[in-house]
């Protein structure tokens, strides 16, 4: 099958258009056909070796970790889906490979694609959905009344973000640039910080919930706007050793991480704040309760661009230039 595939960790290094071996499920499995699938930073930090430490794909291995489909094969003790249905999925770390034209992913990663959203919509979700949801719910267990900062809210997990938030009852303020502003206050931002000339640690305070996605001085400033027992949330970094223990890293590997996030822990104890690093983790059952979400109208995608298939580098060469509305996805049927 065709595919767009890393011969070896590099920046910047296109990815090769290619053949690969057809995928084979396993007893667990789902084959899928990929008719769209979503790209995302994520795709080009495997590319560039920032996580090979952590999760390391041998090459040649095939990129991408969100994808939309039809079932045509499944295994022998899958029981939730059958040839035919309609799906999405981020498959799990280990076993990706969205920018293909089939993959086998395990059956606890998959759930049925929302009836009103078409595949290229459905596979600008999973990812996002599912770090925005692990964030706000299951880490904050974000509640009504309480008040959450969104930084980046025009970026794929903050347009998610911004829309779960809101349908929790939260107040919700987002940072973004001026030609965003529009865009995250109909998504729903009650209080919109551009970041360009407005300081939002000199705004905002008195947050419950912040969820960064940005670099660490962003990250240091957002301790100034959460009151003592609230929660910093970071998908960008620094790893903590919670991260370390669930990842099975070995001793040393444990110290690093442990030494990274050193600095930002000392910080957030001194002000009585928890932070924790979120690596999102492939969920099923979790997407399915977005895709409830979706279906009644309460997250909506946000598309930027759409791009065929053969032009797939070109798709990720728009995403590393941070200025994406949303998701970049590409369309393969």
């Amino acid at each position: 099958m065709k595919a767009f595939i890393v011969d070896r960790y590099r920046k910047k290094e296109p990815l090769r258009y290619g053949d690969m071996p057809e995928p084979v499920p396993g007893q667990d499995d789902v084959l899928v056909e990929i008719h769209a699938a979503g790209l995302n930073p994520l795709d080009s930090k495997i590319r560039d070796g920032a996580f090979k430490a952590f999760i390391r794909y041998r090459p040649p291995f095939i990129l991408g970790h969100d994808v939309a489909g039809i079932v045509v094969g499944i295994g022998s003790n899958v029981r939730r889906f059958k040839l035919g249905d309609e799906v999405y999925a981020r498959p799990r770390d280990g076993r990706i490979g969205t920018f293909a034209e089939r993959i086998a992913i395990d059956q606890a990663d998959v759930a049925l694609k929302p009836r009103t959203i078409g595949m290229e919509e459905a596979a600008s979700i999973p990812l996002v959905g599912l770090t925005a949801w692990q964030a706000l719910v299951e880490r904050a267990g974000l509640e009504k009344g309480q008040k959450v900062l969104i930084h980046a809210g025009s970026g794929g997990v903050g347009t998610v973000a911004i829309q779960l938030a809101k349908h929790l009852g939260a107040t919700v303020a987002t940072t973004t640039s001026t030609a965003n502003m529009d865009l995250v206050k109909r998504l729903g931002a009650d209080i919109v910080i551009d970041y360009r000339d407005q300081e939002f640690d000199k705004i905002l305070s008195g947050y419950d919930v912040v969820l960064n996605s940005l670099d660490g001085a962003t990250l240091r400033k957002s301790l100034e706007v959460i009151r003592p027992g609230g929660r910093l949330i970071s998908i960008s970094g620094p790893p903590d050793p919670d991260f370390a223990r669930e990842q099975g890293l070995n001793w040393l590997l444990r110290q690093v991480v442990r030494l990274l996030s050193l600095g930002i822990r000392r910080r957030a104890t001194a002000r009585g704040v928890r932070y924790s690093f979120l690596f999102m983790q492939a969920n099923g059952n979790q997407l399915g309760q977005i895709t409830a979400l979706i279906d009644k109208g309460v997250i909506r995608p946000v598309v930027d661009r759409i791009f065929p298939f053969d032009a797939t580098n070109d798709a990720l060469a728009f995403v590393e230039t941070g200025r994406v509305k949303g998701k970049v996805v590409v369309k393969l049927r």
